[in-house]
Formats: C-alpha cells, sequence, structure tokens
C-alpha cells in the first residue's frame, strides 16, 4: 500500500467489497446496499468519503454520467490503467456498461486529427438499449 494511507476498518471493507463482488461500475448506494444485507451497515458519507479519498489516489474512478444519475465509481486498483475507455447507458434499465474499443478510439483520433477536437473518453456515455433489454422486448 502507498504511504501515507491509512488503513481504516471502512477502507478493508470497500476493498473486500471490490474483491467478492467483481463489480466494474457500482455507485454508493450498491455499496450500502451491500454491507446493509451482510448485516454490517456503513453510512452514506462515510463511503463517499472513502471513495473520494480512494478517487484522489488513484484507485477508483468517478463518472457523472448526468444530472439524473448518481455519480458511478470503478474501481481499477493499484495499478492504474490508462486504456481509453468508452460507457454505453440503458436507457431501459439504467446499466452502465464500460466499453474498450478500438474503432471508438479511431473516432477519437478522427476528431483531433480533422476537427482539432479532443474526446475525453470519462466523460462520452452513449445512449440506447442493453442486449438483456432487448431480448426482453423493452426496445
Amino acid at each position: 500500500m502507498r504511504t501515507g494511507i491509512y488503513k481504516t476498518r471502512h477502507r478493508e471493507d470497500l476493498m473486500e467489497y471490490f474483491e467478492t463482488t467483481g463489480a466494474n461500475h457500482f455507485t454508493v448506494n450498491d455499496v450500502c446496499e451491500y454491507f446493509k444485507s451482510r448485516g454490517s451497515a456503513i453510512g452514506t458519507a462515510t463511503v463517499y468519503r472513502q471513495l473520494e479519498k480512494m478517487v484522489d489516489e488513484g484507485i477508483v474512478n468517478k463518472y457523472i454520467i448526468d444530472a439524473n444519475s448518481p455519480a458511478c465509481f470503478e474501481y481499477i486498483g493499484e495499478h492504474t490503467h490508462h486504456d481509453v475507455c468508452f460507457h454505453c447507458k440503458c436507457e431501459k434499465c439504467g446499466r452502465l456498461i464500460h466499453l474498450h474499443c478500438e474503432e471508438l478510439k479511431a473516432i477519437g483520433s478522427h476528431l483531433k486529427q480533422e476537427h482539432d477536437f479532443v474526446l475525453d473518453p470519462k466523460r462520452t456515455v452513449f445512449y440506447g438499449i442493453c442486449s438483456e433489454c432487448a431480448a426482453r422486448g423493452a426496445v
């Protein structure tokens, strides 16, 4: 662990949550519900505080998708990757899909080279219907 980072019980609980659930994306509410269901509730403010510290440390990414959705977090671990990723949000179920795609990277390159515009993939969200909702006929 990096120097200057205190190993508190709540921090260790969050690290266990990341390892146990393997969740790519999660909200503060997801974390609170997880611990509540296991009989060890952690306060919402505590979860926010710990996640914000982890964002500052670079082991968690924070995404604000739109004004109507809660902030979404992604655990990336101690070994930060700098791979470009985009996001797709299902308009039916609200699911957020983390997308690594060479074709979309090419669009970013095109925008930069041809239109002098730098795309921010962390803030780029494509809206549509996920495959699960489409299979249920929610199109």
